[in-house]
């Protein structure tokens, strides 16, 4: 039994994904060939966005907009503590503050109070410039736009989702990767929508910021003069191979691996609820579980869960161990530690199981009696 079985999903897209590799090889155009704007207005028009940017991979789509909008040195840049370091890092890569948050307990996601509480606390002390909040749509569950857009527009902020496991999410129908003023995803393999290697894409309505983020992707090219460099950019394109295979990927996506997700999450939720905390889904919202992430009492308690599943031949892994502000690269911060109890609980005490669109109903119910055994 694989985490996220790649195999299995290949063995069922096998034909159409060998096919779409020898478009590529027949054609020759392997840097920004034809697939790559396919691809881009496909997701475009999924998202409901104007434009979709393609870029190498997931850190990259959020460096280039910190790029675009001049977040540099100075400036206060919010986001969760519970999440991949890239959310945090791109900021000290600008030069800029990333301010960690803490999240709220049950969707794991940035908690718009403690959020507040750090603008006013960043504005108080007038040493950084609040600018911009990066929200990360944690485990495939979007994180709650309404409120953050609020506190945006009341502290004059920047909103840059961070989608990297989101796509496919939504809030009243509303996708996620169309929230804020610029959202990224990324296609990592093991992602929701997943390519097989590293890839990243940008989505936002801003017709200039689109423009800019084409030309930074491409060494700030001229879109007029490939030879005239307008802007110093960097070297980021997703190549025309992954684009293809994104194809492939996204329309078994749209098809059925979405509502699949779902369907397992519930046969899990139903077979679970009563002996871990599951994962909730508030009303409204719609996820596209990238984890299925469950709760222990103590890290204990997980530590042995996860053992005796490693037993069975169960793979789960824990994310994440450690929450941002006790990692080496964020020790020249001054921290509070006692400002994310949800973070440091979370870390210690949750475990995630198997979970992808070709899992058998053979394979659940392996899962989840291992799991019930267990414990």
């Amino acid at each position: 039994m694989q985490f996220r079985d790649l195999k299995a999903q290949y063995l069922v897209l096998k034909d159409k994904i060998d096919a779409k590799i020898r478009d590529v090889l027949e054609d020759g155009q392997f840097i920004f060939g034809p697939h790559v704007q396919e691809l881009e207005a496909k997701l475009a028009n999924y998202v409901g966005v104007k434009h979709c940017i393609s870029c190498a991979n997931g850190t990259d789509a959020l460096l280039l907009v910190l790029m675009a909008w001049g977040i540099g040195p100075g400036d206060a840049v919010f986001t969760s503590d519970f999440t991949f370091v890239a959310s945090a890092s791109v900021a000290s890569v600008r030069g800029a503050t990333p301010v960690l948050v803490d999240i709220d307990p049950l969707t794991f996601n940035i908690c718009p109070i403690a959020l507040e509480e750090a603008i006013q606390k960043t504005l108080q002390e007038g040493q950084l410039t609040p600018r911009l909040i990066i929200p990360v749509d944690l485990f495939g569950l979007p994180a709650d736009y309404p409120r953050i857009q609020e506190l945006a527009q009341k502290y004059n902020l920047l909103v840059l989702e961070d989608g990297a496991q989101g796509f496919g999410g939504s809030i009243k129908q509303r996708k996620a990767c169309s929230f804020g003023d610029a959202a990224t995803t990324s296609f990592f393999p093991a992602k929701p929508l997943g390519c097989y290697g590293d890839g990243g894409a940008i989505f936002t309505n801003d017709d200039d910021l689109a423009a800019t983020l084409r030309s930074l992707r491409a060494q700030g090219r001229s879109s007029e003069d490939k030879y005239d460099n307008r802007l110093i950019g960097v070297n980021s394109r997703l190549d025309t191979l992954q684009a293809a295979i994104l194809l492939v990927k996204l329309e078994a996506f749209t098809e059925y691996e979405l509502e699949t997700v779902n369907w397992i999450a519930g046969v899990y939720n139903d077979k679970l609820s009563d002996i871990v905390e599951v994962p909730i889904v508030p009303e409204g919202f719609y996820s596209s579980w990238a984890q299925y992430t469950i709760t222990l009492d103590s890290g204990a308690r997980r530590d042995a869960l996860q053992r005796r599943l490693t037993d069975r031949g169960i793979p789960s892994m824990v994310y994440y161990p450690r929450p941002l502000h006790t990692q080496t690269a964020f020790a020249s911060m001054t921290v509070d530690s006692s400002l994310f109890p949800n973070s440091r609980k979370t870390a210690e005490t949750v475990l995630s199981l198997p979970m992808h669109p070709y899992l058998s109903e053979e394979d659940i119910e392996r899962i989840t009696r291992a799991v019930r055994e267990s414990l």
